[in-house]
């Protein structure tokens, strides 16, 4: 970290490790055969301040990688510790449908939700405020609502698309396996939409995004029960993944710079005169279609901007 960040060092942004650690194995200094991580050592730290101030992470290494952290290095890499964005709200946890219109009656709050509070780097805080300030104020607000909210006609089977989707999946019987999709997924997104970003990388996971939408039509899963059926579970979530996925990439690479967690090495400045404002992403077509442009539609909403100036980060 002496050659990123000089005067914090291992003290820098997690979004600032991420990339340098990235960086050191694309580079040909990653450790292990493969060469594909780097060591976080901690024996410095000594027994009793690993044993007592960080007994989680001692443990996990012990647990999953056989490591003792007490004596050896901990081969560690980047991996997904947020999701930054999602349904937008204001701060009452009313979901917006654009900049200021809301949806009446429908609230989100957590991980799920975007009050924009944090920034393009959400790193710098954490999730608690979330759930603690926003799930508190959202729950409160939508009691108030349903005391005064007269009912709405419903369709005559409202929960017709749930039990379709449900039921469709649980029958299926193609020969893709979920576990595999997934994994290439992962795996591509990794490669190509992760830490580093560039709009061939992203064209090329935007390719093989549509490929697995179309194996996904031609699953099965091994377990058809009705009850607590993870087979089932994890089919479905792996079709919203796919769209998600998708969603990400393809507003990554109308986004032509870099800020907080999204580096794209073609645009590496930050460009507020351009992007000062949040990615909105609509679903306006078949998401089955080749091309992300005919089915997703880009908006934008302003970043409103209190007590801190927006600046350039250095370290």
């Amino acid at each position: 970290m002496e050659r990123y960040a000089p005067t914090i060092k291992d003290l820098a942004p997690r979004d600032i490790v991420s990339r340098c650690m990235v960086q050191e194995v694309a580079e040909g200094r990653g450790a292990g055969p493969n060469k594909d991580y780097v060591l976080l050592d901690c024996t410095h730290l000594g027994a009793e301040v690993l044993e007592t101030k960080l007994p989680d992470i001692t443990e996990f290494a012990r647990t999953y990688l056989g490591v003792d952290p007490v004596y050896e290095p901990v081969p560690v890499m980047p991996t997904a510790h947020y999701a930054m964005g999602g349904i937008p709200t204001n701060v009452k946890g009313e979901v917006l449908s654009d900049n200021d219109t809301i949806v009446p009656g429908l609230y989100a709050a957590g991980e799920c939700a975007c009050v924009s509070v944090h920034g393009s780097n959400r790193l710098g805080t954490n999730s608690l405020l979330d759930i603690n300030v926003f799930g508190k104020r959202s729950g409160n607000n939508a009691v108030e609502y349903a005391k005064t909210a007269e009912f709405v006609p419903l369709p005559e089977n409202p929960a017709a698309f749930v039990t379709g989707l449900v039921d469709q999946v649980r029958t299926a019987s193609g020969t893709e396996r979920i576990g595999a999709l997934r994994k290439e997924l992962q795996d591509e997104m990794d490669r190509n939409a992760q830490v580093f970003r560039t709009d061939e990388s992203l064209a090329k996971v935007t390719e093989t995004i549509h490929e697995l939408r179309q194996r996904y039509q031609n699953i099965s899963i091994q377990d058809k029960g009705h009850r607590y059926n993870t087979d089932l579970l994890e089919a479905i979530e792996l079709g919203f993944l796919l769209d998600l996925a998708e969603v990400v990439v393809y507003s990554a690479r109308n986004r032509k710079e870099s800020r907080g967690g999204h580096q794209r090495d073609d645009y590496p400045k930050r460009d507020d005169e351009t992007y000062m404002k949040h990615t909105m992403a609509y679903l306006t077509g078949d998401p089955h279609s080749a091309d992300a442009a005919d089915h997703i539609s880009l908006g934008w909403k302003p970043v409103v901007i209190t007590n801190y100036q927006p600046m350039e980060r250095k370290y």
